[in-house]
């Protein structure tokens, strides 16, 4: 599969982008886990008319990847045709402050983190894939550019001696947590175990920024948009994580058709007390 991968990152993006989009028609004829779980999800969300373009997105998400991972950095940035926000970076550099990316599963999420460590440095939160074949292509793309701190304690540690040195830091906020790193708040509506970590980093005197890549049609290239929390993050650790859920929710909304709808978000990690209502 690596070798298919290095093939795919020769080929033209519009191409990649046409070929990804039957990709994600395939895997939704084929898969029923897959169909169920993007459309309850975007039922929940009320985001029907973006269910037929979000199969399509899905599937040019992954064929794009080896374009990110496999090119050189100059390449990559060059196809971020659009930056909007990016004042919000420049005054948090100006303070001297550390920035935390929140970039949920929206648009090329890959791209924003290779995007700004073209400027300076960033880390981001790694948890190894369970494709073994998959591990070498992430660390070696992926990790070309960013610094990877593993998903336990030490690299925990990491990520805020990396705020606090006013560096910048990028997560998933959106994926859910193993058992014990998360609390059952609402997403859309429904409770969703969530990471709590995003909320504890914010502790560090961080500027908070939410960003994705919007992917621009005819493979185009890519719209990075970046946005300031809307209120400051306040009160207990559950009201927080609550927050950073809405404005994931927000940021969602302007452009429901390239979220990863079929991603199993309201699953139970064993061990997490199987649902809300024992959390």
């Amino acid at each position: 599969m690596g070798n298919v991968f290095r093939f795919l990152s020769l080929l033209p993006l519009p191409l990649l982008h046409n070929l990804g989009a039957m990709l994600g028609w395939l895997a939704w004829l084929l898969s029923p886990t897959y169909r169920r779980h993007l459309r309850g999800n975007i039922a929940l969300a009320g985001a029907n008319d973006a269910a037929a373009a979000s199969i399509a997105e899905a599937g040019k998400g992954i064929l794009e990847l080896p374009k990110i991972w496999l090119r050189p950095r100059e390449e990559v940035v060059a196809r971020v045709a659009k930056v909007s926000g990016w004042e919000l970076v420049e005054a948090a550099w100006v303070e001297g402050r550390g920035i935390l990316f929140l970039t949920p599963h929206l648009g090329c999420f890959e791209i924003t983190a290779q995007y700004y460590a073209s400027f300076r440095p960033m880390t981001v939160l790694y948890r190894r894939p369970k494709q073994a074949w998959l591990a070498p292509m992430i660390e070696q793309g992926r990790g070309a550019n960013l610094k990877l701190a593993p998903a336990d304690l030490s690299g925990v540690r990491r990520l805020i001696k990396a705020l606090r040195t006013g560096e910048a830091v990028g997560m998933l906020p959106d994926q859910a947590p193993g058992a014990g790193e998360g609390i059952w708040v609402p997403f859309f509506g429904k409770p969703a175990y969530t990471m709590t970590l995003a909320a504890r980093l914010a502790e560090a005197g961080a500027t908070v920024l939410l960003a994705y890549a919007e992917r621009l049609p005819y493979g185009a290239g890519y719209h990075l948009k970046l946005f300031a929390l809307s209120r400051p993050l306040t009160g207990e650790l559950a009201e927080r994580v609550t927050q950073i859920n809405a404005e994931l929710e927000t940021l969602i909304r302007q452009c429901p058709e390239q979220y990863l709808w079929g991603y199993n978000r309201y699953k139970a990690p064993a061990g997490s007390g199987g649902g809300p209502a024992r959390a």
